[in-house]
């Protein structure tokens, strides 16, 4: 019998409306099936707004390995959820918040689909700003030691928005800026723009190769966070975060 694609994307959106923990999707084989899922789940919630950008996720080895793949994974950003450094979350606005501290990239021109793969430097060459920024993920209390990643690309790929601090001209090693995350004006946590899979614009190569593959491409405009730099945080309490990456700036967000 045929995996039902439409049916696991509805129980998705009412695993959201009514807050259930994040569960494995059963009978869903490979990656192939999660990205129509999750094609099916963006349509049905998306409505009259419009697909912003991207995630990148799983950007380091280890992730990867634990989830027994060899790339990343990709989910759509929409422009609502789009927010600036500044922002205030509700924690009841979510199963359960994460914050993932990367570097976002925006294009200045289209990468348009094509046979042939992508290299870092044409990405980079289509890129005409950077910013310290944060992802928003509600993961929804999944257990982590039976994480299924199929049924994570299904979600969306966990994305629940994004807060972005100022864009600026991308620096020549980007791979080298350094990140720290404070915390009530101390730092908890720190990385180098290589931990996104050795340089932040190697993700971006696979997510232009990831949708050229189903012939879809990325506009001028979009913009597209490149994966965590630092070890994510999972609020249970009010709290506030800075985000500074030398070079890059700041991005600041709260909440309770």
């Amino acid at each position: 019998m045929a995996f039902d694609i439409v049916g696991a994307a509805q129980a998705l959106v009412r695993g959201h409306r009514d807050n259930t923990q994040f569960v494995t999707i059963e009978g869903l084989s490979d990656l192939v099936s999660a990205y129509k899922v999750q094609d099916a789940y963006v349509g049905a919630i998306i409505g009259n707004d419009r697909i912003a950008g991207y995630k990148i996720g799983l950007t380091s080895h280890s992730m990867q390995s634990m989830c027994g793949i060899d790339h990343p994974v990709a989910g759509a950003v929409f422009g609502r959820r789009v927010m600036h450094s500044g922002a205030k979350l509700s924690l009841t606005g979510y199963g359960h918040l994460g914050l993932e501290f990367e570097i976002c990239a925006r294009l200045g021109r289209d990468l348009a689909p094509r046979a042939a793969l992508y290299t870092r430097d044409e990405v980079a060459a289509a890129v005409d700003g950077v910013c310290a920024a944060v992802e928003v993920v509600d993961d929804r209390h999944a257990d982590y030691s039976v994480l299924d990643v199929r049924s994570l690309v299904a979600d969306n790929s966990w994305n629940a928005g994004v807060v972005l601090g100022d864009f600026v001209t991308p620096p020549a090693a980007l791979e080298k800026v350094e990140a720290i995350v404070y915390q009530g004006g101390v730092e908890i946590g720190r990385g180098v723009g290589a931990d996104a899979l050795g340089h932040p614009y190697e993700p971006l190569a696979w997510l232009a190769d990831h949708l050229g593959a189903s012939g879809r491409g990325m506009k001028a405009g979009d913009i597209v966070m490149t994966g965590s730099i630092v070890r994510t945080r999972f609020p249970d309490k009010a709290f506030s975060y800075r985000f500074d990456i030398a070079g890059l700036g700041s991005v600041e967000v709260s909440g309770a």
